[in-house]
């Protein structure tokens, strides 16, 4: 499906969230710095778990809130409450005033109404397109993701440090650009319920939750689903370093790296902008290479696959802890990213193959628990490294992405022997 004969609204979405993300990405994998030099490692770490704490709970409302009240109308409510809190963090970071406090207050914010903006953005997706160009849809917005992961680095390594306040400003603004162009160019997509469904919907928020609970009981009582999780959770601490200890590591070791003497010119390199290139690295490989690498292992066997990506997580963080060259962490971040496009295409396929049919979107969110879960959990590595140092650090998150792969290899042994027990049901 051709973006041209796409529904307005997308094309419109896909101009003004490309530009929300590059912003979005011009700050946010600084941000483990700029609270860890304000609050120390340790504080900082917990309250990046608080944060994630209040976003997870966002999340779970942010779908409730799209069925109850509309698609449009959370994506255009959630752009103006994320600009405010931008807003909120340049005054933070104001010729007035500074405080890292309110600009915690700011960020945690911010995410909020982030996570009330993703679920209502991906029903929209679903409400107007047909299923089979939805993954063509979505593939589309991902690649424009990773797009804005490679240019927004690098322009934040530029900005973040000495014109935060202006760069912060310039946030606020994006998000009531994309507010207006969602008043403008969309239409509210919810699906108009009839008097039957109406009368048979929940009554309220905690009908609503209590129902997810229920349903997420019985999900998880799925062995071989429960293992899935559980091995995504350990797998996602080593992926989501990317933006909490890599960064706070990068900028120590780095410091003002020489690169070598160029045409006579000695060429350095700060620790910041050096995570700045290693973020778009990682940005440009999975923008470029996620299809064909998809299609590369789509030969090979599955355990294998998920078994392999794990232990390239581990090897990655080893490889960062033993060296403090930069070119070496060039290395490190290619096997980094080679272990995220191996099963970057084949989580969801594998998640359709356990889910009953009748239960598929169930078992889709609560596969979700891998990243909420792993989201709260991750941020511990900053204050790990004050009481265990860096190297400690990495090797206990190496572990577990090999804890990870051999949980996967179980997984997939039970699912191979269930197949065999019961050929008819694959």
């Amino acid at each position: 499906m051709r973006i041209r004969d796409w529904d307005r609204s997308l094309r419109a979405r896909l101009i003004g969230e490309a530009f929300m993300n590059i912003t979005f990405w011009m700050f946010f994998p600084f941000l483990a710095i700029y609270f860890a030099e304000e609050f120390g490692k340790t504080t900082a770490g917990l309250l990046l778990i608080l944060s994630q704490v209040f976003s997870v709970g966002a999340n779970l409302a942010g779908g409730y809130c799209a069925d109850q009240f509309g698609r449009r109308t959370m994506m255009v409510i959630s752009s103006f409450g994320q600009g405010g809190a931008f807003f909120l963090f340049a005054l933070a970071n104001s010729p007035i005033l500074d405080s890292p406090s309110l600009g915690f207050i700011a960020f945690t914010i911010a995410s909020m109404f982030g996570s009330l903006y993703w679920p209502a953005s991906q029903a929209m997706v679903a409400d107007v397109v047909p299923e089979e160009h939805r993954s063509d849809v979505f593939a589309v917005f991902y690649t424009s993701i990773n797009i804005a992961v490679v240019i927004g680095p690098i322009l934040g390594g530029i900005f973040f440090f000495s014109y935060r306040f202006g760069l912060m400003v310039t946030a606020g603004l994006v998000c009531l650009l994309l507010a207006w162009i969602l008043i403008k160019f969309t239409e509210e997509t919810k699906p108009v319920r009839s008097d039957d469904d109406a009368q048979g919907a929940p009554r309220g928020f905690m009908h609503a939750i209590q129902k997810q609970v229920k349903d997420y009981g019985v999900i998880l009582n799925d062995k071989l689903f429960l293992l899935f999780i559980i091995a995504g959770i350990l797998s996602a601490q080593t992926f989501m370093q990317l933006d909490l200890l890599l960064p706070v590591y990068i900028k120590e070791v780095i410091g003002n790296q020489s690169l070598g003497t160029w045409f006579g010119t000695d060429i350095k390199l700060t620790g910041e902008l050096a995570f700045s290139v290693l973020i778009s690295e990682n940005g440009l490989l999975v923008a470029l290479l996620t299809v064909a690498v998809t299609r590369f292992v789509a030969s090979f066997k599955e355990k294998n696959i998920f078994f392999i990506s794990s232990i390239l997580y581990a090897l990655a963080m080893i490889v960062f802890s033993l060296f403090d060259l930069f070119w070496i962490f060039l290395l490190a971040m290619a096997i980094f990213t080679f272990g995220e496009l191996m099963i970057v295409g084949l989580q969801q396929s594998f998640i359709s193959k356990l889910a009953p049919e009748h239960m598929r979107g169930q078992y889709f969110a609560a596969a979700s628990l891998r990243y909420t879960i792993g989201r709260m959990i991750a941020p511990l590595s900053i204050p790990l490294t004050v009481w265990f140092g860096f190297f400690w650090t990495f090797t206990i998150i190496a572990i577990l992405a090999v804890v990870s792969a051999f949980v996967y290899y179980g997984m997939f042994y039970l699912f191979e022997q269930k197949k065999t027990a019961s050929p008819s049901s694959s």
